[in-house]
């Protein structure tokens, strides 16, 4: 019998100068960058996490905390292929996957259909089978404010 099963992940990182900015797996022209001890890819974090939450395996922080040195300034994409591996040892299969990023500055919709060919290419499923949204808080929170980036993904995943 099929199961079916529901994941919703969230992730916020901070702006600061000297950094680069990385969303989706793509580098984004801009002034400021997502601080964070991997590369701080929030929209893969939240990827990760509702891909994890989905299959109960936990959280990002779990699987690869920031106190292992081994995942400073990692690239997320690592992080991403990682737990799919997991989800595919346990028998789960994605569906899709739904994301929104939340931020002023960048503007994002240039970048958002290579973002959705990075995570699907990962994810080993059909460009139809991700989006990737982006939106701004008009003006208000500190996303509005610029002082960083927040990021939401939910996911569907089956098992036979």
């Amino acid at each position: 019998m099929m199961t079916i099963r529901i994941g919703h992940g969230f992730d916020v990182h901070p702006l600061v100068a000297g950094r680069k900015c990385v969303m989706g797996g793509v580098d984004i022209p801009f002034e400021k960058g997502l601080d964070g001890h991997s590369d701080a890819d929030v929209l893969l974090h939240a990827i990760c996490d509702a891909l994890l939450g989905a299959a109960a395996l936990g959280d990002i922080g779990q699987h690869f905390p920031p106190s292992d040195s081994r995942y400073q300034g990692i690239d997320s994409r690592q992080l991403l292929r990682h737990v799919v591996s997991l989800l595919q040892a346990k028998g789960y299969a994605i569906t899709n996957i739904d994301s929104t990023v939340m931020c002023e500055l960048p503007k994002l919709s240039p970048y958002t259909q290579q973002m959705r060919s990075h995570i699907a290419q990962d994810c080993q499923v059909s460009i139809d089978a991700v989006n990737v949204k982006a939106t701004t808080t008009e003006k208000l929170g500190f996303t509005g404010r610029g002082e960083g980036i927040a990021a939401e993904a939910v996911c569907l995943i089956q098992t036979s």
